[in-house]
């Protein structure tokens, strides 16, 4: 991707947003064509560890025995050791709120068949199972787990999902646009090697911020399209539409 044109997408989405009392999420989306996603191969679901902090804290809940506990606690926001695993696996509701808040969840690598009946079923959906990708899943006796979690504050999950397109929070708006763009371009290209390397895969791209409009990267916009942009905004979305 060029960098300069990325800059200069930032800037318009700075200079289009509403200010407002907290720094917001600046998201960074790629929309795919020509693939096809009933094919397991051209499913996106993989992590990126972005150069820069995204500007976030990721909560991490470790699934763990009696060896990693100790450890655990000293690290993760939430600890849940085996002995709990039954209370979580009878309590849908239990797992999907406490789930609500986490980022990612380490497990026990001697634990997963346990882990996976009783968590599987509310973690698996939702795409927060943990993952050796994302070297989520660890040894009984590992020496000390804060390198692994510290790891995981600057990586980001990039997944298609159900759609052609791939949605990434790459940082916040109050960080300097040099460090936002060096995320966008590590995301972008994980996504454009996982396809091949073939550009004709790649629809557009676009960055956002959480409560703003979306902007093409490298689209030149008029006057007009950006009063267009602004009256659209102000009436608002309709249901069931989006704004990319």
């Amino acid at each position: 991707m060029n960098k300069e044109e990325i800059l200069e997408t930032l800037k318009l989405a700075k200079e289009n947003s509403k200010k407002r009392k907290f720094s917001q999420s600046v998201d960074f989306v790629i929309n795919l064509k020509g693939i096809n996603l009933k094919k397991p191969e051209e499913n996106l679901n993989s992590f990126v560890n972005l150069p820069f902090h995204k500007g976030k804290h990721s909560k991490v809940a470790a699934l763990v025995g009696d060896e990693l506990v100790t450890k655990a606690k000293k690290a993760c926001e939430i600890v849940i050791t085996k002995d709990e695993f039954y209370d979580y696996g009878t309590n849908p509701k239990k797992t999907k709120k406490m789930a609500k808040n986490i980022d990612f969840f380490l497990a026990q690598a001697n634990l997963m068949p346990d882990i996976a009946k009783a968590f599987g079923k509310v973690l698996g959906p939702i795409g927060k199972m943990p993952n050796p990708k994302a070297g989520a899943v660890v040894p009984p006796v590992i020496p000390d787990l804060k390198p692994i979690i510290e790891k995981m504050q600057n990586m980001v999950k990039i997944q298609t999902k159900n759609e052609p397109s791939v949605k990434v929070m790459v940082g916040v708006e109050n960080m300097n646009n040099e460090e936002l763009v060096e995320n966008i371009i590590a995301v972008y290209n994980n996504v454009f090697h996982f396809y091949h390397d073939d550009r004709t895969k790649i629809k557009n791209a676009m960055l956002k911020f959480s409560m703003g409009k979306p902007f093409i990267i490298g689209k030149k916009y008029t006057k007009e399209e950006l009063e267009v942009k602004t009256e659209k905004k102000k009436k608002g979305i309709k249901k069931g539409e989006k704004e990319w």
